[in-house]
């Protein structure tokens, strides 16, 4: 049996500490009233592993939705799923902010209006409350179909703070450093502190015919966690891509590289993978969504990387382009087990976990 938590007890203007078990209580001069008061608060509040930055990638089956969590229980969600299938998203993310301690999204970025990354919104936010919502302004999209979806979109908002942002601003998460390196179609105009080389990809990456989507104006993010870097690009398309490391690269390289637009060939240029040198890639992808033979075979074959995390099996994709079975967390078409997770040291050094299977791999710090 445990026993229960020593109990302060006030007599007249003197405060006694008491042991539950023993019914027997010691009293405490004033002068130590508030240090033992504050001690006990701390000891009773719940405790994260200390240090570490918690990326959950969310199985949203093909749409996007990543949660971030700092040592300090500070929270970020990157867009939100689908709508309909009975709440089926916004179950999950609501379940998988549960596991991770969180009980409010802080920031919710919205990286663009379609419905596999926005659409969950409205039944996102009646299950966990939501402080700021992100995004990159208008819809350029129009339609019925477009016009509802962000009418749906803006009513949720507007019941709470909204920060527009810009290629150059920092979101303001508390205990992380999240930079916008392109929005609203615009990507950097000077490289960032430490980047700005020639790229020797670009020669053999051409540019494509110009994207006018929602997709090429997605928020795109570097997010660093001391020595720890990775990106998340929404479903950023190829010219947008060039933009930012061709002919220099503006971004430096990273630790972890989330496949963009869920592993699908619009995206995932080789000369911004290859230039960005990531040691790991996850793949958000579904069973028949994104996981391209293109893209993966470019991720896969990356300089430098050592493993591919995948949400899906991709069924578009030839086997020896997916990832081998215990770093897939859906290895059948119907399975629906929920996330990867991700836990970053500031020393620059990671753990990636399948909630399938337990599979665990470190990835030590870099020399």
């Amino acid at each position: 049996m445990v026993p229960d938590k020593p109990r302060l007890r006030k007599e007249g203007s003197k405060v006694a500490l008491c042991r539950p078990l023993a019914w027997d209580c010691v009293s405490i001069p004033p002068m130590r009233k508030l240090l033992l008061i504050a001690s006990l608060v701390l000891l009773s509040a719940p405790l994260r592993a200390a240090g570490t930055l918690d990326v959950y990638f969310i199985d949203v089956e093909g749409g996007q939705s990543t949660l971030f969590v700092t040592p300090s229980g500070k929270s970020m969600l990157v867009d939100t799923g689908w709508p309909g299938f009975n709440g089926r998203d916004a179950e999950r993310i609501s379940s998988v902010a549960k596991t991770a301690g969180v009980t409010r999204i802080d920031y919710l970025v919205i990286t663009h209006y379609h419905t596999d990354h926005v659409g969950g919104v409205p039944q996102l936010a009646e299950r966990i409350p939501i402080g700021t919502y992100v995004d990159h302004g208008r819809n350029v999209e129009t339609g019925k179909e477009a016009d509802d979806l962000f009418h749906a979109y803006a009513q949720a908002r507007d019941r709470a703070s909204h920060l527009i942002v810009r290629a150059g601003d920092k979101i303001p998460v508390e205990g992380i450093e999240v930079r916008v390196v392109s929005a609203a179609g615009e990507g950097l105009q000077r490289p960032l502190a430490g980047a700005g080389a020639p790229n020797p990809f670009c020669a053999a990456t051409k540019p494509r015919e110009v994207d006018p989507s929602e997709n090429a104006r997605s928020v795109a993010m570097l997010i660093s966690f001391g020595k720890f870097r990775m990106v998340d690009f929404g479903d950023l398309t190829w010219n947008k891509e060039l933009g930012l490391v061709c002919p220099n690269n503006k971004l430096g390289t990273v630790d972890v590289y989330l496949s963009t637009h869920h592993g699908l060939d619009q995206s995932n240029a080789p000369a911004m993978v290859d230039v960005l040198h990531p040691r790991v890639a996850i793949t958000n992808n579904g069973a028949t969504k994104g996981g391209s033979e293109e893209a993966m075979h470019t991720i896969r074959t990356s300089p430098g990387i050592e493993d591919v995390w995948q949400l899906h099996y991709a069924q578009n994709a030839a086997k020896e382009n997916n990832a081998p079975e215990p770093f897939i967390v859906n290895v059948d078409q119907d399975a629906s087990v929920s996330w990867i997770k991700l836990s970053a040291g500031s020393d620059g050094g990671f753990t990636v976990t399948n909630s399938r299977n337990g599979k665990t791999k470190t990835y030590p710090a870099r020399p």
